[in-house]
Parts: structure tokens; C-alpha cells; sequence
């Protein structure tokens, strides 16, 4: 009798890789059948970043980020999850796992749409074009607190500490 061979699933993520909407998403498809996971976090720089130095400090981050969510979707999942940092292009991070170790199935997690690069450059679409199951977790189970706040323009940078955990502003700064 032969031992099935557990699904291969790729999770894509960077800033939401060890949010709880991942990692539910995680859980559930662990609890679907015999699965294992690998997570790529593509080494995209932020803000100036993208300008000054894109290659050096996109990957320090997708590091921090690849290994604060490695052992939550380990705990997630039941199994061991393997990790690396992809290219700098969501894209391509996403064609380099997929053509040298080849998965059943992708998942990817972003940002919300007002926030997210990926949600611009239609990123599920593009893992759509590998004709695996795709699942693209939904951004409104990212943990609010996780995702800065925005300051507004009539907001002065003094009010910025004064916003509670909601992300609402507290009473004082919402009188202004």
C-alpha cells in the first residue's frame, strides 16, 4: 500500500505572515488532510527604501517577518513549515518556488486593498496562472492592530499617540 504524499502548499505573505487570518486560514487547510507548508516572504522594501537601498533592507525585513511567522504557522499547522525569502517582485518570488519545488496548492495574504502593493499589482490573479488552487485569505481577518493606522492630514503627529487599539481616536483628539 502506498503512503499518500502530503499536498505541497506555498503561502505567500510578508507583513501578514504571522497574522491570525493566516494563520486560521493555516489551520483550517492542516485540518483538511495531510498537507505541508512552505512560506515565501518576498524581500520588498517600504516607503524610501524602494529608492535608497531596496535590495538590503527588504530583505532584513522579509527576514524578521519569515522568522517571527515561522513558528506560528508550525504551531498553526501541526507540521513543520519551511521558510525562505523570495525575490524582491512578489511575481517572481511566486515563479521561483513554483518552478524549482513546484506546490498543489497557493495561498497568499495581504494587506488590506487600500494598503496593499500586491492587491495593485493583482498578485492572486497572477498565482491563478499556474492552474493550482489559490486561496487569497481575506484582509479583513488581519489583525486591526497589526496594520498602522494612517495619520489624516488635520492630525498633528503630538495626536498620533493618543489613537486608541481600535484605531479610533480617543476622545480627546476626535473633539479637535
Amino acid at each position: 500500500m502506498q503512503v499518500p504524499q502530503p499536498a505541497r502548499i506555498l503561502v505567500v505573505a510578508n507583513r501578514t505572515a504571522a497574522t491570525p487570518g493566516l494563520l486560521e486560514e493555516v489551520r483550517t487547510r492542516a485540518r483538511r488532510g495531510h498537507a505541508s507548508f512552505h512560506l515565501v516572504v518576498p524581500a520588498m522594501p517600504r516607503g524610501l527604501h524602494r529608492v535608497v537601498d531596496p535590495e538590503v533592507t527588504g530583505r532584513l525585513e522579509a527576514e524578521q517577518n519569515l522568522e517571527a511567522a515561522l513558528p506560528k504557522l508550525r504551531a498553526a499547522s501541526g507540521v513543520e513549515v519551511t521558510g525562505e525569502v523570495g525575490d524582491s517582485n512578489p511575481n517572481a518570488a511566486i515563479a521561483d518556488a513554483m518552478n524549482v519545488i513546484g506546490f498543489d496548492e497557493i495561498i497568499v495574504s495581504t494587506l488590506p486593498a487600500r494598503l496593499s502593493r500586491w492587491a495593485r499589482m493583482d498578485l492572486v490573479s497572477h498565482a491563478r496562472g499556474y492552474e493550482v488552487p489559490v486561496t487569497h485569505v481575506d484582509p479583513d481577518a488581519i489583525d486591526a492592530c497589526f496594520v498602522p493606522r494612517a495619520v489624516g492630514r488635520r492630525e498633528r503627529r503630538s495626536d498620533v499617540g493618543r489613537i486608541a487599539a481600535n484605531g479610533r481616536p480617543t476622545p480627546s483628539v476626535a473633539a479637535r
